[in-house]
């Protein structure tokens, strides 16, 4: 079915009925009108993850829970560890909130450290997908330290 008017007809004809044009089509117009875009929120979450990975200072994600199930699942067999562990975000159209539980190593700056964070998400977030990050929540649950490994990986009293 076309939706064009006919000139050489002598006249214009309406498109049929129930149909309508919504401004140009074809090779001339832009790409960026010719479709939606639909971004999950699981992909905001791994950017939003991986993006707070990247700053110096930052343990690891999650809050005391999450990180203890996410530990288990991590060493069976087959397991692997989850970007978005600790993130939380809300998308809508044009924007994005994201809310982080986050771990930060002893001896670091927490206020220095939210702000690499906050810097970091927001660039990845509205880099990757055009959408606006209009705020970045940080949770510090913990601070990790450094003895708090080697008695993990030390062995047990019992042989």
């Amino acid at each position: 079915m076309s939706d064009t008017i006919n000139p050489a007809a002598g006249g214009s004809e309406s498109p049929a009925a129930g149909s309508t044009l919504t401004g140009r089509t074809g090779a001339g117009t832009a790409p960026e009108t010719r479709g939606r875009t639909t971004i999950a929120d699981s992909v905001v979450e791994k950017i939003a993850g991986m993006a707070t990975r990247e700053v110096p200072g930052i343990h690891s994600l999650g809050s005391g829970i999450a990180r203890t199930l996410g530990a288990v699942s991590d060493k069976v067999a087959g397991g692997r560890s989850s970007v978005s562990r600790g993130v939380k975000v809300e998308v809508g159209e044009r924007q994005a909130a994201v809310d982080l539980d986050v771990v930060v190593e002893y001896g670091v700056a927490i206020v220095d450290i939210a702000a690499d964070v906050r810097t970091s998400v927001i660039t990845a977030v509205e880099r990757m997908t055009g959408l606006e990050v209009v705020e970045v929540n940080i949770a510090v649950d913990d601070v990790y330290l450094p003895d708090d490994e080697d008695e993990e990986a030390g062995e047990g009293r019992v042989q």
